[in-house]
Order: structure tokens, then sequence, then C-alpha cells
């Protein structure tokens, strides 16, 4: 006897002869001679008594139409027959639509959910193929009953759901230093460890890259200056020993000689050693440039995942103040200034200077010069962005200007915001640490069903009640995430299991990742809390101080919850400030066919941005900086302010340090500047003019304007979804004052 049914989404189900009823009367309803309940009751039985204790769907669904063939009744069994399947056509069409519109490169929100995957090329669209498959297999059978209706329902969304059969992590900070000094597998070959400032470069690269394609998130580098600083004096001495091959004498006492700055100057007047010297000195600063050069033409050229996209990275750097480490930091914005190819604004890799007090915040800091210098490149090149080192979260009690590893106490990010710093399980440090994963929580849907409730108090009391909930789900969420993914073998991660991830090199390829995750991260991500506030209370958080005490309330709730679910699940979790790109449009699309266009909610194309301030509310900088600032201390998982300035700032770099002075000022933990930049991109020339409509170097009508998306740049906005394009055309300058 049947008992239960085995569906095709994976779930077990207890067993209804009714519905075995229900099937055959509709197929008799499309006959002539219509129903004949006495049949139908009597086949459904028959099956339920006859069958195997569990049967799947196909099963049941065969055996009916066998037993409507052996009746008297078989235009019903053809009936019933075409209906099965014109039903099986049907769960198979939206999956044969969405392959139509890959193949025929159709721009929508499936192609264009990132805009820095191109998935109309081979790679790419065997990579969306992979992507929209896998993600129901995910949903049928990797996810738990109340996380599948989480997400069905538009409460929740699980980032990176394609990967999530492949046990991979999202992130991680390189320690380059160990891959420099050691060399590397990556499963096929061996690199040797490099012995100067060219190898080192490319070795920064290759380790981005192999370790891109064991990930489905970003690559960093936390400390790029001090990883490549041994390596330009490696290459001075080079220099110097190839002197005393062309002069035959003896320099030894060069090698290791007091250097206060890398700096190319004029032979002219200098005589013997010093001439010597200098020259050496000339000759390295060259070969740091082409390497820097080399570094940012390949981070924009290599490709990684299949071959369709170039490898999402960001390096961290700013404080090493060691003659050679400013070296590499002054060629490396060098190179960032002048551009790639035709003069080009590189997209990656996302550069982050750490401006810290004591060593480039005042004029008498010895890397003052070099903030000067970071801040007129971002005034061309919108990078590098900037991390605050000074705000008290970001501050580590063991950081000292006189160790030479100090950056192990520094605060590093990804350059879209992604931050990992705190540790329960190990050292406080970013580097050799990553997320493991993060799933967003859609407050705007929360809130809106609690708007029918008449009393405000009441209102928000169900509100937090709903954000409960919703919280326990996503930390179970991530906690069945994480036991997934522990159950991967290191020698599923060549390079990230062997040189990058802290405690690795301490395991056997045989072994689980077990032992050594759990000193990862796991995000709990929201979305628009600006129309989640008005939803609750009729205003967003930037034009009222009722929202936002109500807005700081609600994320501080999320932190707390937080440092609970870190004590009951034994994991870093964290509440990260969400970088939605495609989901930005997703939930407010879904959101608005079931609830209609609410004014200030979802009559827009998308939901603002985790905690920032509309991007269409006019306001000056500093009072969007006074209403964001409080929330980067409650998401420890990530975060990022903005400035949005008109003009060409490239005349105007100190508007860029105001942007960082006031980051200062308000305790921003992570900000930077967007600007106008228009691109031929037929000829690469690139300018700030308002509304530039031809090339003046080309004549090509093809411009484009470079835009930052959710904290990294974008080469083309054609390949931006609507509702991230319809949030651009919103975007407006916020005044000075």
């Amino acid at each position: 006897m049947i008992q239960t049914v085995l569906k095709r989404d994976g779930r077990i189900v207890e067993f209804n002869s009714e519905k075995i009823v229900t099937a055959i009367r509709k197929a008799m309803m499309q006959t002539e001679l219509g129903e004949n309940q006495e049949l139908g009751l009597y086949i459904a039985e028959h099956i339920a008594a006859k069958g195997k204790s569990q049967m799947t769907v196909e099963e049941i669904q065969d055996a009916v139409e066998i037993e409507l063939m052996k009746s008297k009744r078989k235009d019903v069994a053809q009936k019933y027959i075409t209906y099965r399947n014109q039903r099986s056509i049907a769960r198979k069409a939206k999956t044969r639509d969405m392959f139509l519109e890959i193949i025929n490169i159709k721009s929508n929100d499936v192609t264009r959910e990132n805009a820095n995957m191109n998935a109309d090329t081979p790679a790419g669209m065997m990579m969306k193929f992979a992507s929209e498959t896998t993600k129901p297999f995910v949903d049928d059978y990797l996810l738990s009953e109340e996380t599948r209706q989480a997400v069905k329902n538009n409460y929740l969304h699980i980032h990176d759901k394609d990967y999530y059969p492949t046990k991979s992590l999202t992130c991680v900070q390189h320690p380059l230093d160990h891959i420099l000094k050691n060399g590397f597998s990556a499963g096929h070959g061996e690199s040797r460890p490099a012995k100067r400032i060219e190898t080192a470069s490319i070795l920064g690269c290759i380790s981005l890259e192999t370790a891109q394609n064991e990930m489905h998130g970003g690559q960093a580098i936390p400390a790029f200056d001090f990883y490549l600083a041994p390596y330009v004096r490696a290459s001075y001495i080079e220099e110097v020993k190839i002197l005393e091959e062309l002069t035959g004498e003896d320099l030894k006492h060069l090698y290791e000689a007091e250097i206060d700055d890398y700096l190319t100057l004029p032979l002219d007047g200098l005589q013997g050693e010093a001439r010597m010297k200098q020259h050496a000195i000339n000759k390295t600063v060259a070969r740091v440039h082409q390497s820097m050069e080399a570094f940012i033409h390949n981070m924009n050229t290599i490709h990684s995942r299949g071959g369709n996209q170039v490898v999402f990275s960001s390096i961290n750097y700013g404080t090493d103040t060691s003659a050679e480490g400013r070296c590499v930091i002054r060629e490396l914005l060098t190179s960032t200034y002048e551009g790639v190819g035709n003069g080009e604004t590189a997209i990656f890799p996302i550069q982050i200077w750490k401006k810290k007090r004591g060593v480039s915040y005042l004029p008498e800091d010895r890397n003052y010069d070099l903030y000067c210098y970071a801040c007129k490149v971002t005034a061309r090149r919108f990078f590098p962005n900037f991390i605050n080192l000074d705000a008290t979260f970001n501050q580590h009690e063991m950081w000292r200007a006189d160790d030479p590893k100090r950056y192990l106490y520094e605060t590093a990010t990804m350059g879209c915001r992604t931050r990992v710093f705190e540790n329960y399980f190990g050292p406080k440090t970013s580097v050799g640490r990553g997320n493991l994963s993060f799933s967003t929580i859609n407050i705007v849907r929360l809130a809106i069903e609690c708007m029918d409730i008449q009393n405000e108090e009441e209102r928000i009391a169900s509100f937090f009640a709903k954000l409960d909930r919703m919280l326990e789900v996503t930390a179970k969420q991530l906690d069945d995430r994480f036991k997934f993914q522990s159950t991967a073998f290191v020698k599923q991660f060549p390079l990230l299991m062997s040189s990058l991830w802290n405690g690795a090199e301490k395991l056997d390829p045989n072994e689980t990742i077990a032992p050594v995750i759990n000193q990862g991260t796991l995000g709990i991500g929201f979305i628009g809390l600006a129309e989640c506030l008005v939803a609750l209370i009729g205003k967003h958080h930037g034009e009222s101080e009722k929202a936002q005490e109500l807005g700081l309330r609600i994320v501080t709730y999320m932190r707390d919850r937080a440092a609970d679910f870190s004590k009951t699940y034994q994991h870093n979790y964290s509440v990260l400030a969400t970088p939605a790109e495609g989901l930005a449009g997703r939930f407010t699309k879904i959101d608005r066919k079931k609830f209609g266009v609410l004014p200030g909610i979802t009559d827009r194309d998308y939901y603002t941005n985790s905690n920032h301030v509309p991007v269409y509310y006019k306001c000056s900088a500093r009072h969007k900086a006074e209403v964001e600032a409080p929330y980067h201390d409650l998401t420890r998982g990530g975060h990022i302010f903005y400035v949005e300035i008109d003009g060409d700032a490239t005349h105007n770099p100190e508007v860029i340090m105001r942007v960082v002075d006031m980051m200062d000022r308000y305790n921003i933990g992570y900000g930077s500047v967007n600007h106008n930049r228009n691109r031929c991109m037929d000829c690469g020339y690139e300018n700030a003019d308002d509304h530039l409509e031809k090339c003046p170097k080309c004549g090509s009508t093809h411009i484009d304007r470079l835009q930052r998306i959710t904290g990294y740049l974008v080469g083309t906005t054609d390949r931006w979804n609507q509702g991230k394009l319809a949030e651009l055309n919103d975007r407006v300058i916020h005044t000075k004052d």
C-alpha cells in the first residue's frame, strides 16, 4: 500500500488518493462521455492498494495510464496522457525560454546579472547555462524546507547559489608573501619563489587568478606595498651587480646602502659611486614602473572562471613607509594615472588606500605626499578608494608604527565592500581569511506586510517579530551551508588550501577543510533600509531624524542577533551592508507584482542598496555622511560610503581629500567618490565633459559613461541590468554643504 510520495523536487509527502481522482476527473471532463466518478475512485483505490510503500510521482502517473488503458474508457486515457505531456512541456518551457534568450544574446536581467561578466561569449554562455540550471537543483535538494519557502516568498536571497554545490568559499585576503617566498603549485606545475620585482608582480597576478577559479567571490591582497617591497631592493641589488660586471669594481657595500627614496634623478654632475648608485636607482624605478604597469594590464586582461570574466581583484596599500614600499606605491599610482591601452581607466584591480594617523594623515607624516598623489589619481581614475584605519572599529590594539609586520593588524577590504577583521576562532586579522558565504534579507518585504497595522507601535513591533524570525532562518541556512562546505576536501582547492587560508598548510590533501574554515565569516545582509522605513513610518532616514533612529534600531538589532548566532552556532557571524546588483531589482519586481506600486517603496525599479540614503535624495555630502556613518560600526561584514560630485574632478583633487577627511571626522570605515568620466568605446579617449556626444579624438558617437556599480567600476553600462540602470539614472550630485 502506498504511504508516501517522492515529489519531483525531492520532498517526501503523505500519499493522498484524492489527487488521483481529481486528475482522472479533469481528463474525463475533456471527453464526450464526461465524468465517471466510480471509475475514478476504483482506479485510485486499486493503485493505492497495489503500490509500493513509497512511490514517485512519475510511477503513480504511469500506473494511472495503465489502469485507464485497461478500462473501457480509452478516451480518458488519451486525454490523461495528453494532459500529462502538456504539463511536462510547461515545466520545461521556462528553462527552454531562458536558454533561448542566452543563445540569442538577449539583454535582460539574467544575462546582465553581473555587469563585469560577458554572458555573450561562448564561455559566458556556458557559465549562464550552468548557473541557471544549478540554482533549481540547490532549491530542490540542498535547502531546508523553511529556507526554500523564504527564498520562494522573496524574503531571502542566497548569494552565489549557483556555486553552492561546489562547496566553494566566497573570498580571501591573500598572504602574498607566502607565495613570493615559497612559490606554489596550482595543480598543473609549480612556480618558483620570486627573486625580482617583475616575478613578484607576475606571481601576484597568478595567485589572484588561480584562487578566483577555486572560489565564487573576489580576491584581494591586504598589503600590496609590504609584500612587494623586498623585491624592489632585490632588483636594485641586481642593477648594482650589473654595474660591477661593467666596471670591474667591487660595489657590494652599495647592496644595502641607505636609500631614503627611490626617485629618478638626472646623473649630470654626479661622479663615482654616487653616480653608480643613482643609476641603479633610476633603473630600478623603471623596472618597478613596468612591473606595476604589467600588473594592472594583466588584471584587466587575464580571464578566469571559464574565460568569461576578468579576476574580481582588489589590492590594499598605503602604510609601508620604507623607501621600497613607497616606490611600489608611487609607481602603482603613476601607472594607474596613465591608464591602460589607449589611456583608458583600468577597471581592476580595485585599489584601496589605507589612511592612518602618523603615516599619511598630516603633512609631516612620511606617506602624506603619496596620499596627496592618491587623491589626484582618484580624481581622474576613480581609484584608489579609501579605508580609514583610524575608525574605532578598524583599530587593532597590537598595531605599532615601528612593527615591520604591522599590516597583520590593519583592516583590509574587498573593493566591493566585504570586510573581515574580528575573529572568535583565531587571530584578529584580515590576512589569510575571508567570507565563507552570505545571504540577504528583504527587510522591505517584511515592512510592507506590516503596513495595514494602524497603530505605529504595534506595526513596528510586528516588523521586529518578522525580522527576528527571518534572522533565525538566515542564520540556520548559513550554518547548513557551512556544514556542507566543511565536507569539501583540501585537494579540491589546490592553491587556497595550501598557501592562502590560515592554518590550511597543516592539512593533508585528503582531509576535509573543516578544521580551518571557521576562521572565515558568515554574512547576514540586508537591502532597502530606506524603503523599509518609508513603509513603517512614511519617511526614510535621510529626511527624518525619527526614521534615522528607527533605522539604527533595526540594524543594531541585526548586529546583536548576529552576535547571538556566533555563540549559538560557533561561527563568525556578521552583518553586511549588501552590495546588491541584480538583487536590487529582483526583490523589487517581485514585491511590486504582489503589493502593487507603493509610493517611495516599490515605485522605482530598485531598492536602495543596504543602509544608503536613496540615490535620488538631494542632500549635502556632509548630511549623507552624518546619516550613513553610524551604520559602518554596525555592519562589520562590510560597508561603503560614497559621494557623487560634479564637474571635472581631475582639476580638483582637493575635493577628494575633503571627502576622506569627512570619513575620519564621522568615523566612517570605507568610502569612495563618484564623478563624471566619459569614454569613447572606439578609441578609448576619456574626458569629464557633461553630455559628451562625439569623441573629439576620433569622431565616434559610441560614448559611454564610466561608472561605479556597487563599489567597483564597470567598463560599459550596456551590461547593467534594468534595476541598476534605473538607479544610475536617478543619481544626484551631493552638494558641498
